[in-house]
C-alpha cells in the first residue's frame, strides 16, 4: 500500500503518543520522554499546527511530525522567525522504510511553500544531512553559548534564507520538561522495561561534542 500523510487530527493524539513512545523507547536514555512532549505541544503558543502531520501505511498510523516555533538572533540582536521540529518518530518496524524521511520532505516542502527561511534541530547527523542539513556552524549559527554543537543541524528553505550572518539559537521553553511530570504521565501507559542500550552513547557523545 502507497504512504498516505495526512494532517494530526484530534483523534491521533494518543496513538500518536502510543507510537512515538515506542519509537524513544530506551533510545537516548533509559525510558524515554518524547511522547509526554508530543502531549503537551499541542497545547503550547509555538506548536505550529499546519506541519502537523502523521503517516499511514494501510490505514495503520505509523510516523508522526510536530514543528514549534523558533528563532535566530544575529549580532544587532534581530531575531528571525524559524521552525523546528520534534518529536519525529516511526514505529520500530517500519523504520528505515522512508517513512521518515517522506515527513520531513512533505512538511519541509510545506514550509518553504508558506514562506518559512528555515529549520533547525537536534539530531543524528546521518539521519538528516541526506536531506540537505548543515551543522550549526557551516550555516553560522551557533547555540546561545555560542557553540557549534555536532547534533545542532539546519536547512535553508531557499538559497541564502539566512543571509550569511552569524545567529544564535533559542528553541521554544515547551522543549524544557519536568521530569516528575514525564513520569506520572508515563503511568498511564503500558509497562515498559527501562533499559541501557549503545546508542544511549552515542547521544551522549552527539551532545558533548563540539566543533569549535
Amino acid at each position: 500500500m502507497p504512504l498516505h500523510l495526512r494532517p494530526e487530527t484530534p483523534a491521533d493524539h494518543r496513538l500518536v503518543e502510543e507510537l512515538t513512545r515506542r519509537a524513544f523507547w530506551n533510545l537516548y536514555f533509559p525510558g524515554c520522554q518524547e511522547h509526554y512532549l508530543a502531549h503537551i505541544l499541542r497545547s503550547h503558543p509555538d506548536f505550529l499546527p499546519e506541519y502537523d502531520f502523521v503517516a499511514e501505511l494501510d490505514g495503520k498510523l505509523v510516523g508522526s511530525i510536530l514543528y514549534t516555533r523558533s528563532w535566530l538572533l544575529d549580532e544587532q540582536g534581530q531575531s528571525m522567525d524559524i521552525l523546528t521540529f520534534g518529536p519525529l518518530c516511526v514505529l520500530p518496524e517500519y523504520q528505515r522504510q522512508g517513512i521518515g524521511s517522506a515527513l520531513i520532505r512533505h512538511t519541509a516542502q510545506l514550509a518553504a511553500q508558506n514562506g518559512e527561511k528555515a529549520i533547525v534541530i537536534f539530531g543524528d547527523p546521518q539521519n538528516y544531512c541526506k536531506h540537505g542539513f548543515k551543522n550549526g556552524k557551516d550555516l553560522t549559527i551557533s547555540d546561545q553559548n555560542g557553540d557549534y554543537p555536532y547534533a545542532m543541524l539546519g536547512l535553508e528553505l531557499f538559497p541564502g534564507a539566512l543571509n550569511g550572518r552569524a545567529w544564535k539559537y533559542h528553541y521554544s521553553p515547551v522543549y524544557h520538561l519536568d521530569e516528575a511530570a514525564v513520569e506520572a504521565f508515563d503511568q498511564g501507559f503500558e509497562p515498559l522495561e527501562k533499559a541501557h542500550r549503545y546508542t544511549q552513547d552515542i547521544f551522549a557523545i552527539n551532545i558533548r561534542a563540539y566543533l569549535r
